[in-house]
C-alpha cells in the first residue's frame, strides 16, 4: 500500500461479498517524520451504553463531517463495568460501527478492564480485543509488550502506558525504563503521552488521595517534561479538567506556586494568546497541558473541580478533539451537545504570524526590568518609539536565568522607555 492513501475494501470470499460499501474505507498512515494536517480524537470512560455516549458520538461525528479520523484514542474504561468480550461488543462495536471500519483505534487499559485488579497479567479481554505494536511496527522503540507501546503518525510521536499494573508505575520499573529511551528516540515535532489515570484531578477522583494517580504524577511525570512532552492525556476521573502550560510540579495540589505555571494564560489566540514552545528536539522542555477528559460516557461524578493547575474543569459530557498542521496544535473540548466548551493552541518555535510571547516589565530606579519566557531561541529588546532605534542585547545587563523565564536590566530614556521583543532564531 501508498502511504496517505484512501483504500475501499470489502469483506466476503471468492464467490460471496459479506459486508462491503461506500462507508468502508481507510486511509493509509503517512510516512513518519513531515508533517501532515492530523485530526485525533480521544474520548475517555466512554462505554456506557448510556444515551450521553451517544450523544457524544454524534456531535463529533457532526463536528467531523467529511472530516477523516486520522488517530482515534481510547484513554480507559471503554467498557463497562469489566471489559468483558461481550461488553466491548455492546459498548463500543455495537456504538462505532462505521467509525470503527475506517480509523485505527489506538486504546489504553483502564480499571473497569481488570475489574479493579492491578497485577500483572495478559489474561484480560482488553488484550484479546486488541493487538498493540509490541515490536516498533508502527514506529518508536519496541517495548515487548502489550501493556505500553509507542508509535508516530506525521510528525507526532504518540506514547501509551500502562497506569493500571501496579509494577508499571514504580521507579526504574522496565516501563519507565523503557520510557526514557524511547522519548530519547524520537525526533518528531510534538510528543503526547497518554494513560488512564490522571496526575491531576479534582473530580470523581482526587489525585491528592489516591496512590495510584500519586505514583503516576511523582514518578513518570518528572521524565516526559525532561524530554519536552507536549500533552498528557487521561480519562478516569468522569469530568473534563484542562490545566494551564505547568511544569515541575509532582507534590499534593497545595503545594502548587508560580515557579510552576510556565504560562497561567489560557492559551487561546483570540484571549490571552497561544501558549509557546521550542520546536522539538532533545530537552525542549517548557511545561505541558494536562486534560482529564473522562467525561465520554455520561455516567457522572462529582468533587471539587478545583485543582489549581487546571485553568478549566466541567463535568458536562464530551470529547478531545485535536487537529495538528507543521507546528501549530489546535484542541478542543466539544460537548455532547455540539458546542465548543473549551480550546487552546500551542505554536512551537517561530511559528509564522505567531504572537510574540508577553513582557513582563517592572520600573526599578532607573532601569527598566523586563522578563520573557525562554525558549530555543536568541532574544534580543527593541525600541518601540522608532523603526531602526537602539537594540539591546544581554551584553552588559543583567541577565538572570532560572529555566524558565529571563530578566534583562535595560537603561530608560526620555525617548524609550517602552520595548518589544524581537526574536532571532
Amino acid at each position: 500500500m501508498q502511504p496517505a492513501t484512501k483504500y475501499f475494501y470489502a469483506l466476503g470470499t471468492s464467490t460471496n461479498i459479506l459486508v462491503g460499501d461506500e462507508t468502508y474505507f481507510f486511509v493509509s498512515s503517512p510516512l513518519p517524520g513531515p508533517a501532515r494536517p492530523t485530526r485525533i480524537w480521544a474520548i475517555g470512560d466512554f462505554g456506557t451504553g448510556f444515551l450521553a455516549q451517544q450523544q457524544v458520538r454524534d456531535a463529533y461525528y457532526a463536528f467531523a463531517g467529511e472530516r477523516n479520523t486520522d488517530v482515534w484514542l481510547m484513554l480507559g474504561d471503554n467498557a463497562y463495568y469489566s471489559g468483558l468480550d461481550q461488553e466491548y461488543q455492546a459498548y463500543v462495536f455495537n456504538v462505532y460501527p462505521t467509525l470503527l471500519r475506517q480509523a485505527v483505534v489506538w486504546p489504553t487499559i483502564g480499571n473497569h478492564e481488570t475489574a479493579g485488579n492491578q497485577t500483572l497479567t495478559d489474561d484480560w479481554d482488553y488484550y484479546r480485543i486488541f493487538t498493540m505494536p509490541r515490536n516498533g511496527q508502527a514506529g518508536g522503540v519496541p517495548s515487548g509488550t502489550e501493556h505500553y507501546y509507542s508509535y508516530d503518525y506525521a510528525n507526532i510521536h504518540f506514547v501509551c502506558l500502562d497506569s493500571m499494573t501496579q509494577v508499571h508505575r514504580q521507579p526504574n520499573s522496565a516501563m519507565l525504563q523503557w520510557l526514557q529511551a524511547d522519548l530519547a528516540d524520537t525526533t518528531r515535532d510534538w510528543i503526547i503521552a497518554y494513560w488512564h489515570h490522571p496526575a491531576y484531578t479534582k473530580g470523581s477522583h482526587d489525585s491528592d488521595i489516591e496512590l495510584d494517580l500519586i505514583e503516576m504524577r511523582q514518578n513518570v511525570v518528572p521524565i516526559l517534561e525532561s524530554f519536552g512532552v507536549d500533552l498528557m492525556l487521561s480519562g478516569h476521573s468522569h469530568a473534563y479538567e484542562r490545566s494551564y502550560l505547568i511544569d515541575g510540579h509532582y507534590g499534593y495540589s497545595a503545594s502548587i506556586n508560580a515557579a510552576n505555571f510556565v504560562d497561567a494564560g489560557n492559551g487561546r489566540t483570540d484571549g490571552d494568546g497561544a501558549y509557546r514552545k521550542p520546536a522539538g528536539g532533545l530537552g525542549a522542555r517548557r511545561g505541558m497541558i494536562y486534560i482529564v477528559d473522562g467525561s465520554s460516557g455520561g455516567q457522572g461524578g462529582g468533587g471539587s473541580l478545583d485543582h489549581p493547575a487546571m485553568y478549566y474543569s466541567v463535568l458536562t459530557p464530551g470529547s478531545l478533539v485535536l487537529d495538528i498542521d507543521g507546528l501549530r496544535l489546535d484542541a478542543k473540548f466539544l460537548s455532547h451537545s455540539g458546542t465548543i466548551d473549551d480550546s487552546f493552541t500551542i505554536l512551537k518555535g517561530d511559528y509564522p504570524g505567531a504572537p510574540q510571547p508577553a513582557l513582563n516589565i517592572a520600573r526599578a530606579g532607573t532601569n527598566s526590568v523586563i522578563s520573557w519566557p525562554t525558549s530555543t531561541m536568541d532574544y534580543q529588546l527593541e525600541a518601540k518609539s522608532t523603526v531602526d532605534g537602539p537594540v539591546w542585547s544581554p551584553v552588559g545587563g543583567s541577565v538572570l536565568t532560572n529555566g524558565r523565564r529571563k530578566s534583562v536590566a535595560v537603561p530608560i530614556s526620555a525617548t524609550n522607555e517602552f520595548f518589544k521583543l524581537r526574536s532571532s532564531p
